[in-house]
This record gives structure tokens, sequence and C-alpha cells, in this order.
């Protein structure tokens, strides 16, 4: 009985013990179940996350971003000029800029678009002249185009290619209009908060400083080689193509010139849009002499010009290797559109830099090992002689 009374307490010592380590494993129901660890995990999992459904709904409209970006570039030195130096007003300059860039992107656009209405009204009050020079090229071709059936056949499938055009026409000048709002908006705020803007992206880009100096002076050089030396390009396409023109007699030399300034713009097109209707033209005329003329020098002279000149001054005005233009041009175009003239490069130049701090990143790695080797192990031989 004594022994049975004695051992009672003690089972009931060893419950209520088994009963407190019991609780003390089960953590509290508001309790974190993740690790640091795994938290930090997380984290970077749910920003990539986030930022990739974000670039996927704004995808459509990335051009707007990247455009803004490219006139930032090349606005800033005004901008800085003014306001930080002279104490000029932050948003007055901005906004001044801002209107700027609308004057010199979209008001020659829409002044060439009313020159070719304008022209193609003439055209059409005029169609004696043109079923001329159709009769001439029928001739040239034994290919009658005005005949009934071949009239009736061009006519619906003008009319159906209209059709087809008029919503796609209007979907994209609604979508023109977003993206140039989009990136005037966007512009505005890189100005207006620049210094927010730059710290930010000091801040949480994932590279050292240095790197992000080499990117900076990789995103000048692009935009000084693509944007500045392409206007300049294609003020000299303009000039060649109206010269060659009027040399051979084609009417109206300077409009065209002025067309050949946008249509350069495009990498697609070119300016064999201009010069070779002009030499048709000239066939249909009677004048073979200056048909021929105007196509060697367009394809001899105009086209040239326009990769030697882009390497020159890619060259001259961004320090750029000529490879990297051709192959980003070639790649940037065909993905981004216009603004790829300087994005594909820019692109290719980014590869180029981080591969270059990816190679110096792993030499001050590998250093930095065989120093830590070379110290254990002269710390090794040390307490190995103090031993002996």
């Amino acid at each position: 009985m004594e022994t049975t009374l004695t051992q009672a307490p003690e089972h009931a010592d060893a419950t209520h013990h088994h009963e407190h380590h019991h609780h003390a494993t089960v953590p509290p129901a508001d309790e974190n179940i993740y690790s640091p660890h795994q938290r930090h995990l997380l984290l970077i999992v749910s920003l990539v996350a986030l930022s990739a459904i974000i670039l996927f709904g704004l995808l459509s409209y990335l051009t707007a971003f990247l455009g803004a970006g490219i006139l930032y570039v090349v606005l800033r030195p005004w901008f800085t000029a003014l306001v930080h130096k002279r104490g000029w007003n932050r948003t007055l300059v901005t906004v001044l800029l801002l209107l700027l860039s609308v004057v010199v992107l979209i008001v020659p656009f829409y002044m060439l678009t009313t020159l070719l209405i304008e022209r193609l009204v003439n055209f059409a009050r005029n169609t004696d002249q043109i079923l001329a020079v159709i009769h001439r090229v029928e001739n040239l071709t034994n290919f009658k185009v005005t005949d009934p059936a071949n009239t009736r056949q061009l006519l619906e499938q003008g009319a159906s290619k209209v059709t087809g055009w008029l919503p796609s026409l209007a979907s994209g000048l609604i979508q023109f209009i977003a993206v140039v709002g989009l990136m005037l908006f966007t512009l505005y705020f890189m100005f207006s908060q620049e210094e927010a803007f730059l710290n930010g992206m000091h801040r949480y880009l994932p590279f050292r400083e240095k790197t992000q100096d080499e990117l900076s002076d990789s995103l000048k050089n692009n935009v000084n080689a693509n944007v500045l030396g392409q206007g300049v390009l294609v003020l000299v396409q303009g000039i060649i193509t109206g010269i060659t023109l009027w040399i051979f007699q084609v009417p109206d030399p300077i409009f065209w010139g002025l067309v050949t300034v946008f249509v350069s713009f495009v990498p697609v097109l070119g300016t064999p849009v201009i010069w070779i209707p002009a030499a048709i033209y000239q066939f249909a005329q009677g004048h073979s002499a200056q048909g021929i003329g105007i196509l060697a020098v367009g394809a001899i002279v105009i086209t040239n010009v326009d990769n030697l000149l882009r390497i020159y001054l890619g060259k001259k005005m961004g320090d750029i290797h000529p490879w990297i233009t051709l192959v980003g041009i070639v790649g940037g175009v065909e993905v981004f559109g216009i603004v790829g003239l300087v994005i594909g490069p820019l692109l290719l130049s980014y590869f180029i830099v981080l591969m270059r701090v990816f190679e110096r990143e792993n030499r001050v790695v590998a250093k930095h090992t065989t120093t830590s080797h070379s110290s254990v192990a002269t710390l090794s031989d040390g307490v190995g002689a103090k031993s002996h």
C-alpha cells in the first residue's frame, strides 16, 4: 500500500512533465509557419510573379515606356542645363520639353499626311494623266490593266482591301494615341520627379555602381548613334533622293524628298518605295535614260548610303561597333518595331556589358578564393612549425 502511494505521485509528475513538453512543441495558432529563409524565397517568387503579370498586361504598351526612356536620354541635357544650371522652373521646362516632343514627333507626320491627301485629291481630279501613264505601262508590259474585266477585278480587290483596312486603321489610330499619351505621361514624371526616379534606379537595380555607370554609358551611346544619328541619316537620304529626282526631271522632287525623310524611318519600307515608282514613271513617259539613271543611283548610291553612313555615325557618335548596330537593328525592328532601331542595339550592348561584368566578378571571386586558400595554408604551416 505504501509502495502504491509512493509511486502515484511519481506517475503524476511524469504525466505532468509529458503534458508540459507536449504543449511546448506545438506552436501558437497565430505564429508564422515559415522560416526566415523560406519567407525571403517566397518574397522573391512573389515579386517575380507580380512583375511577370504586370509586364504581360502592359506588353502592348511597352513601346510607350521604351520611347519615354529614349526621349528622356535625348532631352535630359537640355533639362539639366535649364533646371540645374540656370535655375528655371522644373514644371515649366518639363512642359516645354513635352511640347517639343509633340512638335518634333507628331506635327511633321500630320503635315506629311495632309500633303499626301492633297496630292491624292489632285490625282483623283486629273484621271486623264493617270490613265495616260497606265496606257504607257501597258504598252511596255503587254498587260492590259484598263481592260474591263481587269479593271473590275482590280476595283473589287481594292475595295475589299480598303474595307478590310478601315477597322484596323481605326484601332491602330486609337492604339497610337494611347501609346503617345502614355509615353508623354511617363516622360513628364521622369522629369518632374527626376531625383526620385534616379535614386530608385540606383537603389533597386541589382548591380554595383560601376556596372550601373557602364549600363548608363551604353544607353547614351546607343541613343546618340541610333536616334540622333538616325535623324542625320534620314535627312541625308531625303536630300540625295530629292536631288536625284530633280536631276532626272521627276515632277515635284522637293515634296518626294520630304516623303523620303519620313519613309526612311521605317526600315521595312525605306527609300526604294520612292525612287522605284519614280523610275517606273519615267519609263512610262518614254524617258528610258532617266528611268535607268534613277534606278542606278538608287541601287548604287542611295541604298549603300544607308548602310555605310549608319555604321560611320554609330562609330563616331556613339562609339558602337558596326556589328552591334547592324545585328541589333535587324533583331530589334523585328521584335519592337520602329523603336527597335534603338532598343535592339541597346539590348545587345547590355548583354555584352553584363558578360564583361560577369567575367570581372568571377575573377574577383577566384582571386579572393585563392588568397583565402593561401592564407589558410600559410597559417597551417606556421602552426606545424611551432608544434615541431
